[in-house]
């Protein structure tokens, strides 16, 4: 065919760096701690939920709402709007997504408009520049930067802090949007109140739409506390706030999301989500419905799901540092999320020259050199920052600790293994 057969939004956003490790992963015998989701079961509360939702009422197999099953959208907005201190309305607050991953679309789509511009506080999931591209947008990066910690402790990823004056800097009159992350992927920083109040503040100053990806709320260790930026003063009018049934029940498969917010600015998400998707699966959002009637009985009790799993994958994060640090990376302590990070600038010292495309980030080439020689899988954490900034952050890996019993103990025998090929 003559004519060009792609629209010129999807120019420059056709290589996604995931599928070579996920192909080097089924290609090689290893243990894969790069992509993010459990290798365990969701609670038996969960799964027994999903199941009465396929072989219980019929009716269930059929549409429900357009913009959500209604006890699901119900139990959303009386759930969380306790959290943000709003009175939610189920038909004009919330709507049900395919997965947090259709809520952030839905969302560039119905605000992000040609020639827009959106800030990007990396490192960052990477799906929301292509978003941002998609919609016509133009995205606007600012960098989280490290502190260097004392000598001979382990970093941590809240020593990781926005510039307020760099941040305050990408703000124009064509900014329409900024995209916050919290806790955030594939840090582990779970931001502070402090910090959310000045993202908030520029927000307003500047009359800026606020989209807050929060689908790891309940994974906070340490006593860290999540803090929703649309519960600050000011934030709720401004903001979307974005969920996942996936995180939340350790259901990743299931793709049951949400996004809450003002009826003005959902009134278009709504617009959006019925001139393509119209609906999700009904069954999933029966089942989460369920899962969520559940915890709200046991929320803050010592049985609340979203109290037991942080505790649980606490001892895992312990657990994998020990355990890195004994063939010399240097993992980051994370506060939130699936993830930590590992620094390898030692590794890069040592071997630089590793084989890889000319100018691919060192943090690819180790990847791919571990999927390879050591079995173990981890992602480069520089495909979370822009191109630009690639370079600054090429000597960071990243390792999804939300894993069974067994592939941990997996992880410890290749590492075992790599420690014993060290020794002279």
């Amino acid at each position: 065919m003559a004519k060009q057969l792609q629209a010129r939004r999807l120019n420059g956003i056709d290589h996604n760096p995931w599928l070579e490790f996920i192909r080097l992963s089924k290609e090689y015998d290893v243990v894969n701690l790069g992509q993010g989701f459990p290798d365990f079961s969701p609670p038996d509360f969960a799964v027994q939920a999903f199941q009465q939702a396929t072989s219980g009422n019929f009716m269930l197999n059929q549409y429900t709402m357009a913009f959500g099953y209604p006890p699901l959208t119900k139990i959303l907005a009386s759930f969380f709007g306790k959290l943000l201190g709003q009175e939610l309305d189920p038909l004009k607050n919330v709507l049900v997504t395919v997965g947090a991953y259709g809520a952030l679309f839905t969302a560039f789509q119905a605000l992000v408009d040609e020639g827009d511009e959106v800030i990007i506080i990396e490192p960052a999931f990477d799906c929301y520049e292509p978003m941002t591209l998609m919609a016509g947008g133009r995205p606007v990066f600012v960098s989280l930067r490290p502190s260097p910690a004392p000598k001979g402790q382990l970093e941590h990823s809240n020593d990781w802090q926005l510039d307020p004056t760099e941040l305050a800097s990408k703000f124009t009159p064509r900014t329409k949007a900024l995209v916050l992350n919290t806790p955030n992927n594939p840090l582990g920083k779970v931001f502070s109140k402090m910090e959310l109040e000045l993202v908030a503040d520029l927000c307003q100053k500047h009359d800026v739409l606020c989209i807050s990806d929060e689908v790891y709320q309940w994974l906070v260790y340490d006593g860290h506390q999540h803090v929703s930026i649309a519960s600050l003063p000011g934030m709720w009018g401004r903001t979307l706030t974005i969920g996942s049934a996936g995180k939340s029940f350790s259901a990743t498969g299931w793709k049951v999301g949400w996004v809450m917010g003002p009826d003005n600015i959902m009134k278009h998400l709504r617009t959006v989500h019925q001139n393509s998707v119209f609906h999700c699966p009904t069954q999933g959002q029966a089942a989460v419905a369920q899962c969520f009637e559940q915890e709200q009985q046991h929320f803050g009790q010592p049985s609340s799901y979203f109290l037991q799993l942080p505790k649980a994958m606490q001892l895992n994060r312990d657990h994998m540092i020990r355990s890195l640090q004994s063939v010399g990376l240097k993992p980051l302590i994370p506060q939130g999320s699936y993830f930590l990070i590992a620094d390898i600038s030692d590794f890069k010292r040592k071997m630089p020259n590793l084989p890889g495309a000319e100018d691919e980030p060192y943090d690819r080439c180790f990847a791919k050199w571990m999927i390879k020689n050591k079995g173990l899988v981890a992602i480069p954490v520089s495909i979370f920052f822009s191109k630009p900034h690639q370079k600054d952050f090429d000597h960071y890996i990243r390792f999804c600790f939300v894993k069974d019993e067994a592939t941990l103990q997996a992880m410890d025998e290749r590492l075992q293994k790599w420690k014993r090929e060290l020794q002279p």
